[in-house]
């Protein structure tokens, strides 16, 4: 069993009561790079059974730029699974072992920033059927909190999930585009969250992951709230040992936009005193949006290559703005 850093249990991998709260949100994501197909991507299920659906992505990044996309709001009544709109969560054993399956439609996107305006992407996209069946296997710990008392103070409105881990993986499986299969050899990094969350309660964020290989990872985050400080957080995990970070700098390079970024450097200090840089450059970008009450929040997600001294590693960098 995988080793666990912070107040959580295996237990915690499998589904937890909905509580009463209207935006009241459970979700799993995982991400996967495969380093030798220069090819990635990410799936993510958020349950808002209180709402009555589940929010949906397939995200693929091609080895030749183009991104393979799905989004649904799939209908749900409970709280009771990770399956909606095609795609499929299941624990295999918990704190080690899980499994993502896919099978639906996805919108081929040549310019993949063209998901800017996404009602016209989906709407003039070519659609085809595609399927991934992949296995995540623990290559580090499991970290993070099953209660946040910093947030469970806000009201609900304002809450951004109390509860919340993650965990380095090595991934495999496969990936059926229709006119080729693929074979997955790769590493990623998973989270679970659940608690009240609206994506406007926080006015921006970034959010590094990285794997470079099966010993080395590392998990950066600083996260605003109006009136407050920012939250730094992160690991470096070195040999199964966490290495909590407790200050990080990002200074990121935009296009023309000023929104969407491209390259990025980020200096992390460590609980052990050890200080690193870490630099990023973006390989594939997708733009996506989250609307509620007149307000539009982007994210926006980088496939993106890093650099650690001569390590070289792949992962994601997922900035949250308020725009």
């Amino acid at each position: 069993m995988a080793t666990i850093v912070g107040n959580l249990t295996p237990q915690d991998d499998y589904m937890h009561r909905l509580g009463p709260e209207p935006n009241f949100n459970e979700s799993m994501y995982f991400n996967f790079f495969d380093r030798e197909r220069s090819l990635g991507g990410f799936v993510r299920l958020g349950n808002r059974a209180n709402e009555g659906r589940a929010e949906m992505t397939v995200c693929l990044y091609l080895a030749d730029g183009r991104v393979l996309f799905s989004f649904k709001r799939a209908k749900i009544s409970d709280n009771n699974a990770f399956d909606a709109g095609g795609l499929r969560f299941e624990v295999l054993e918990p704190g080690e072992k899980l499994r993502t399956v896919y099978c639906g439609e996805a919108i081929e996107l040549d310019d993949p920033k063209s998901l800017g305006d996404p009602a016209r992407a989906f709407r003039e996209s070519p659609k085809r059927t595609i399927s991934l069946d992949l296995i995540h296997q623990a290559c580090g710990p499991m970290y993070g909190e099953s209660h946040d008392n910093q947030e469970s103070v806000r009201s609900a409105e304002q809450q951004f999930a109390k509860a919340h881990y993650e965990q380095h993986m090595q991934v495999s499986g496969t990936i059926d585009l229709g006119s080729e299969k693929i074979e997955i050899a790769g590493y990623g990094l998973r989270d679970h969250s659940w608690g009240p969350r609206y994506w406007q309660a926080i006015e921006s964020y970034e959010w590094l992951t990285m794997n470079f290989g099966a010993e080395i990872g590392a998990m950066v985050s600083i996260v605003r709230v109006k009136g407050e400080q920012p939250r730094y957080g992160g690991v470096i995990v070195k040999d199964g040992t966490v290495d909590p970070i407790n200050h990080a700098v990002i200074e990121a390079e935009y296009e023309d936009n000023g929104l969407y970024h491209r390259a990025l450097v980020a200096t992390v200090q460590t609980k052990s005193g050890e200080t690193h840089q870490i630099r990023g450059k973006v390989r594939g970008f997708v733009p996506l949006r989250n609307r509620r009450d007149g307000m539009t929040t982007h994210i926006g997600e980088g496939m993106t290559e890093w650099r650690l001294g001569e390590r070289v590693g792949y992962g994601l960098s997922e900035f949250l703005r308020q725009v």
